[in-house]
């Protein structure tokens, strides 16, 4: 394979797999939107048996004057509590490459 091919076939293969990232996923649960620490985080419920959450920070934009870094562990944590008014199971916690964190829930 000529070097101009393969360096198309690598972006093409590049741009799709970034593609079916960015893809929604059917969801019937509502996104409820929180603000901790001055960051917007979006909260759904993606499994009912456990309660299972996803939280998302977003990127503020990318803006690189924005407030100052802080713990996402600590950020997700706050995000869930007040979106779900449940206590999060931290053992179950773990985050995703993207920065998606995943937990359960014990509502009581």
């Amino acid at each position: 394979m000529t070097s101009p091919a393969l360096a198309a076939l690598l972006l093409l293969s590049a741009s799709f797999l970034n593609a079916c990232d960015a893809l929604p996923v059917a969801n019937e649960q509502p996104t409820k939107t929180v603000t901790v620490m001055g960051r917007e985080w979006a909260v759904v419920q993606v499994g009912e048996e456990p309660a299972t959450w996803k939280a998302v920070r977003d990127n503020n934009g990318l803006n690189p004057f924005g407030r100052p870094a802080a713990s996402r562990t600590l950020q997700a944590t706050r995000a869930i509590n007040a979106a779900t008014g449940c206590r999060v199971v931290r053992s179950t916690m773990y985050q995703t490459d993207t920065g998606a964190f995943y937990v359960q829930v014990a509502c009581n």
